[in-house]
C-alpha cells in the first residue's frame, strides 16, 4: 500500500507538468495589427507670435493607437506629439458643443465625427469666418452676445407659484428647437452671417429666439417680434439651408426661421 501510495505521488507533478505544458500549446499567439498611419493637417496660428503668419502644420498618428473619432485623434496628438496645440473639449458627448470646428470642409463636432480612415489627409480647421484666439479656438464672445440679446428664457409677468402647466401638443411645437447645444456650426456655416454679423443674429440664434415665441407659457411673443422687425436682424436669411446641411445635431435652423417669417408676416 505504502509503494502505491508512494507511486501515486511520484505520478501527480508529471500529471500536472504535462496538462501545463498541452495548455500552452494551445493558446495562440498574439497577432501585431499592422500599423495604420493617418496624417492629419491642422490650422495653426498663435498671438504671442504675430509675425508668424497661419500655416498648416502636419501629424502622423497609428489609427490602431487611438480611439475613433476625430477629438481623439487631437487628444493623441496633444499628448504624445504637441502640447502646443489648442482646442476646446469637454464631454465628448456631442452635448457641451465645445469641440466644434471644420473637418475636411464641414462645420461639426470632433467628438462625433468619425475619422476617415482612407488614404486621403484629414484637414482640420477652426470655425469659419470667426475671429481666432489660438489654433482651432474661434472667439464666440459676438455669438453669445446676439444670443444673450433674445432673452433666451421664459418670461410672464404672473408666473405660477410652482408647475407651469403645458399641452402635450404645446409642448410638442418645441421639438427640434430645444435640442440646440449652441455649438455655432450652423451660424458660422451662413453666407449671410459672414458677410453681416454684426448685425444679423444668424441661424442658432434666430432657432432659439422662435423657440421661446412658440412656447405656450411665454407671455412676451409680441414683444420678442417687435424686437426682429427690422431689415438686418433676421431678414438677411435667404434660406441657403447650410445650416440645416451642417447641424451635427439634425436640427433644421432653417424651417424654424421660415416659420419665424411666416408668423410675423401673418400680423
Amino acid at each position: 500500500m505504502q509503494s502505491l501510495a508512494r507511486n501515486t505521488l511520484s505520478a501527480r507533478p508529471s500529471a500536472i507538468r504535462g496538462f501545463a505544458t498541452s495548455a500552452a500549446r494551445s493558446q495562440a499567439a498574439a497577432v501585431q495589427k499592422p500599423i495604420q498611419t493617418k496624417e492629419f493637417k491642422i490650422y495653426r496660428w498663435n498671438p504671442d507670435e504675430p509675425e508668424k503668419k497661419p500655416t498648416l502644420q502636419s501629424y502622423k498618428i497609428d489609427l490602431n493607437q487611438c480611439g475613433p473619432m476625430v477629438l481623439d485623434a487631437l487628444i493623441k496628438i496633444k499628448t504624445d506629439l504637441d502640447p502646443t496645440l489648442t482646442f476646446r473639449r469637454s464631454c465628448r458627448e456631442g452635448i457641451c458643443g465645445s469641440c466644434a470646428m471644420n473637418i475636411d470642409g464641414q462645420n461639426t463636432l470632433a467628438c462625433l465625427c468619425r475619422i476617415d480612415r482612407g488614404a486621403k489627409d484629414t484637414k482640420i480647421y477652426p470655425l469659419p469666418h470667426m475671429y481666432i484666439v489660438k489654433d482651432l479656438v474661434p472667439d464666440l464672445t459676438l455669438f453669445y452676445k446676439q444670443y444673450k440679446s433674445i432673452e433666451p428664457y421664459l418670461k410672464h409677468p404672473n408666473p405660477p407659484e410652482r408647475e407651469f402647466y403645458q399641452s402635450q401638443e404645446d409642448r410638442k411645437k418645441l421639438d427640434g428647437l430645444y435640442e440646440c447645444i449652441l455649438c455655432a456650426c450652423c451660424t458660422t456655416s451662413c453666407p449671410s452671417y459672414w458677410w453681416n454679423q454684426d448685425e444679423y443674429l444668424g441661424p442658432a440664434t434666430l432657432m432659439q429666439a422662435y423657440r421661446w415665441i412658440a412656447d405656450s407659457r411665454d407671455a412676451f411673443g409680441a414683444e420678442r417680434k417687435e424686437k426682429l422687425q427690422n431689415e438686418m436682424s433676421m431678414y438677411r436669411c435667404h434660406t441657403i439651408f447650410n445650416c440645416t446641411r451642417t447641424c451635427p445635431k439634425g436640427l433644421n435652423p432653417a424651417a424654424a426661421i421660415a416659420k419665424l417669417k411666416l408668423e410675423m408676416a401673418a400680423e
